[in-house]
């Protein structure tokens, strides 16, 4: 029966290549090449996931401004009503609900939107924008409305999907998963490409499996940075590694603070104590000179006005631009007297306060606009043709239709105390702090000992009943 061929046949073997010394991070090489290959393997499916939909989020921003330019912008006018005006006409055309929120026209052409929670048949999460013409005081439509960035129904459904699969709770663990591995596998896929296989790229051929490998390791060295950036950013709002480092940042006094929202005034609270949702959007002095008192303090647009949730609570205006340059400046307004009772500056906001607010707003695409969405969709698009690739050399390295064998087992025990102990350690702190990097990790090694043992066990045996025959 003849043999099938190889699909490798059309790789001519590389000429000699004098060996380089091999440094001291050598031994690791090979537990290294087996770790990047089976997490390739078993964790690219979900970040597979992760990339498409990222991609299609990083289209979004662009793709909400056409599907609802109606609600979004309106022909240039002449004077601007008042915006207790244009909040009276909102809640004349949608009188349910409360006024959580009045977002006032940021710019020429654009509409305001008063935002209403506790609208009954809604996500409790979400809020309902209603769309004023800020010239007319024509409603324009209302929309649910998500989150700070306010995101509207199309972006909120391809980022609810990048997130969690539309599956809660339990869908995130997919993208905190993917998210904990993903430096990983780029930081693997770096040393290896720098170790002692460097020496042989340019003897390499230009076809079959050496010619994918040679696409897949440039590209990869090129975005390994954006990847590690992605990673990083991404667990600092996961579920479970999200909530280690709020703590991390809390116990270092870098927790995100927020202007004072009693109307006494007074110190700026702790992370999420803005002010609440409930009050009327009347109330006290009125809209109109809490913005004026606002402007006054140079809060320019685009800005968020939060009215009072009781009445010992001041009106909070807040700075609501995430684009470059950021403008996140706060102040209270005392019902009562329109006085400014609180300010607080974005540049009093302690250093991993901001860092985490510009690595979110840059792993969103918002923080540089266009420029930034389109570096996510490459980064994207990077990453599936990785997966895509890695799976080719896997198939290239093996025989008719089968798959290439696994790189061998054992490669753990090769690997110096020296080296091998403090890497049991680092997985160690990863379980606790990065648990679905750690655990998955530890036990992955748990499982290559095991199999290793049986398969050792096993060739003793096999070697002691074959010594006996004559």
């Amino acid at each position: 029966m003849p043999i099938a061929p190889s699909r490798a046949k059309d790789e001519v073997p590389p000429p000699a290549v004098p060996a380089a010394s091999p440094s001291r991070w050598a031994p690791l090489c090979p537990l290294v090449l087996r770790l990047h290959f089976y997490a390739g393997v078993l964790v690219a499916p979900f970040l597979l996931v992760a990339a498409t939909t990222g991609l299609l989020y990083a289209c979004s921003f662009q793709a909400e401004k056409l599907v609802y330019a109606h609600e979004l912008t309106v022909p240039v006018g002449g004077t601007e009503l008042p915006v207790s005006e244009q909040v009276a006409a909102a809640r004349e055309a949608h009188p349910e609900g409360t006024v959580s929120a009045i977002r006032p026209s940021p710019e020429a052409g654009a509409t305001t939107r008063v935002l209403l929670s506790g609208v009954k048949g809604m996500n409790p999460d979400h809020t309902l924008a209603v769309f004023v013409d800020p010239y007319t005081g024509k409603v324009r439509g209302a929309l649910e409305q998500y989150g700070a960035t306010g995101a509207l129904p199309l972006r909120t459904w391809i980022d609810e999907l990048h997130r969690d699969l539309h599956l809660g709770d339990t869908g995130r663990l997919y993208s905190e998963f993917a998210a904990s591995w993903l430096w990983v596998i780029a930081g693997g896929g770096l040393v290896l490409w720098f170790s002692r296989r460097r020496a042989l790229r340019k003897v390499r051929g230009t076809s079959g499996r050496r010619r994918t490998l040679g696409l897949h390791g440039t590209v990869g060295v090129w975005a390994a940075a954006g990847f590690v950036f992605l990673s990083a950013t991404g667990l600092t709002w996961s579920a479970h590694a999200g909530a280690h480092i709020d703590e991390l940042r809390t116990s270092l006094g870098q927790a995100t603070p927020a202007v004072s929202a009693a109307a006494s005034g007074g110190e700026h609270a702790g992370h999420g104590a803005a002010a609440g949702t409930g009050g009327a959007a009347g109330h006290g002095v009125g809209l109109d000179k809490v913005l004026a008192a606002a402007r006054a303090e140079g809060l320019g647009d685009p800005v968020e006005i939060v009215p009072p949730a009781d009445a010992d609570s001041a009106y909070v205006v807040r700075q609501v631009q995430r684009s470059w340059p950021e403008k996140q400046d706060s102040v209270a307004v005392h019902p009562g007297t329109g006085e400014v009772t609180d300010v607080l500056r974005f540049a009093d906001h302690p250093v991993l306060a901001k860092l985490t607010r510009w690595g979110i707003d840059l792993h969103t695409g918002i923080l540089f606009g266009l420029v930034n969405q389109l570096a996510l969709a490459l980064l994207a698009l990077c990453l599936i043709l990785l997966i895509l690739w890695g799976y080719r050399m896997w198939w290239q390295r093996g025989r008719g239709s089968a798959f290439g064998r696994p790189v061998p087992r054992g490669a753990w025990a090769e690997a110096p105390p020296y080296l091998l102990v403090p890497a049991l350690g680092l997985i160690a702190v990863l379980g606790c702090f990065v648990p679905l990097l750690g655990i998955p990790l530890a036990a992955f090694f748990a499982v290559d000992i095991v199999l290793g043992e049986i398969a050792h066990r096993r060739g003793r045996r096999s070697y002691g009943r074959g010594a006996g025959v004559k």
